[in-house]
């Protein structure tokens, strides 16, 4: 047998290999940028979560701090629109409890806001408070349906909702999440 010949069959097997290692390379690196996108995503929506759990604290302190408020039944707001209460006499001279706790919500609304894309916080007595869900998706962020019933006694919850997207770019259809914390007796 001619040893040249067999040398001419075998030169090609050799650059086949190459290519074919080289798409299987490639193949892993596309995987591995995959799992870095999931995990850079993911690590995101952890830190929101760590941040609706300080804003929960935050507003828990508040109704720790005015224990007659939360006795008046002041800290009870299913509803966003009553959170917008400005009361300027509790910068200067300080306020009453419930002047003291219309403030205290207004401020920490705007610090849910402000923390969290399309940030909503709900402090509420509610006796069942897994019966709301996430706001449904849609083109424009409204505020959930919190369904507190107002028959918790002294149990407050406290519901924070917000946008989980990494870029909020896809506003027709939204990922939205919700932090509670229930059971809260001052």
């Amino acid at each position: 047998m001619n040893p040249y010949s067999q040398r001419r069959t075998t030169s090609g097997f050799t650059l086949l290999e190459v290519l074919i290692a080289i798409v299987v390379v490639a193949f892993g690196l596309l995987g591995l940028a995959g799992l870095q996108v999931f995990a850079l995503k993911n690590n995101q929506s952890a830190s929101m979560r760590v941040a609706a759990t300080n804003l929960t604290t935050d507003i828990i302190d508040r109704m720790k701090a005015n224990y007659i408020g939360v006795i008046n039944n002041q800290y009870n707001k299913p509803t966003t629109d009553l959170y917008t209460t400005v009361v300027g006499n509790c910068a200067t001279s300080g306020c009453v409890p419930d002047d003291l706790a219309r403030n205290d919500l207004r401020e920490w609304q705007q610090r849910v806001a402000a923390t969290l894309p399309g940030g909503i916080g709900i402090v509420c007595l509610d006796e069942t408070p897994n019966t709301d869900a996430a706001p449904a998706p849609s083109a424009a962020w409204t505020p959930p349906a919190t369904n507190c019933d107002g028959n918790g006694g002294t149990a407050y919850v406290v519901k924070i909702y917000w946008y989980d997207d990494r870029n909020q770019m896809n506003a027709a259809n939204p990922t939205t999440r919700k932090y509670m914390y229930t059971a809260f007796n001052p």
